[in-house]
């Protein structure tokens, strides 16, 4: 009888173990795969956030510069030369690599007295425009 009551025994704790046995290699593998698909779309949304911040650079900068330029005309006198609308369209000197800076000067626009100062940079696949009016005084 005491043999039976043993082999009873192990097929009980055997069976107990199989419960805690812990993971299986496909449910390791199906884990592996949902952080490896997460990762890469992680990734790929650092990648476009990437190419957005550099596009924003561009424009930032392509900004900034047609800004400087206005200012920097709406300093000179009103007969400067490069204020003169015969000479349209003006051109920088030398601008940054890879753009071009124009300017193109209308007189009497919108008010009589005044002139209408347009700056265009142009480069890098995008063009920026700023307007400004500069007063007879």
């Amino acid at each position: 009888m005491r043999i039976e009551s043993c082999t009873v025994c192990v097929r009980k704790l055997s069976g107990d173990r199989r419960s805690e046995a812990g993971f299986t290699i496909i449910e390791v593998l199906i884990a592996i795969g949902i952080l490896a698909f997460g990762i890469l779309a992680v990734a790929s949304l650092q990648v476009t956030a990437i190419r957005g911040n550099a596009s924003a650079k561009y424009q930032t900068e392509q900004n900034t510069w047609a800004q400087d330029k206005l200012e920097d005309l709406m300093t000179r006198t009103y007969a400067h030369a490069d204020l003169d609308p015969a000479a349209n369209p003006h051109e920088e000197a030398s601008p940054p690599a890879g753009y071009t800076i124009t300017w193109s000067v209308t007189d009497a626009t919108p008010v009589a007295g005044s002139k209408l100062i347009a700056v265009t940079i142009a480069g890098n696949g995008k063009t920026t425009t700023l307007i400004g009016v500069k007063p007879q005084f």
